[in-house]
């Protein structure tokens, strides 16, 4: 993933936190916000991911880290411009990644994608 397409400061996070939406599946948790047009590279999707310590250690949070963000780049295309989002890793979805594979961590993605846009 590109790093345009990444939120990487903390006033980012905390805006999309406070002003967004949020949509919730049993692995995830997805926050949007829909940026301002006069921001820059406004046009781009971005997303930042949020991956707790009760998730597991740093080699497992790394892991899932990795894992989503090549779903989301899988999945640019699909994703609406000009919005900020956070994903937001709730317990289990790790061991049940692990289990799956990569395609069905794609679809958890793609799920809570299409929860956000309806």
């Amino acid at each position: 993933m590109q790093r345009r397409h990444r939120l990487s400061r903390s006033r980012d996070f905390d805006a999309v936190y406070r002003h967004g939406r949020s949509v919730s599946t049993r692995y995830l948790t997805l926050y949007s916000f829909a940026r301002e047009a006069s921001d820059e590279d406004a046009g781009d999707p971005r997303l930042g991911l949020a991956v707790s310590r009760k998730t597991g250690n740093a080699v497992t949070r790394n892991r899932i880290k990795r894992q989503l963000r090549d779903a989301w780049t899988l999945l640019l295309d699909e994703v609406p411009a000009g919005h900020d989002y956070v994903l937001s890793v709730r317990e289990g979805l790790p061991a049940a990644a692990e289990a799956r594979g990569q395609e069905w961590l794609v679809e958890r993605v793609q799920e809570a994608l299409g929860k956000a846009r309806a």
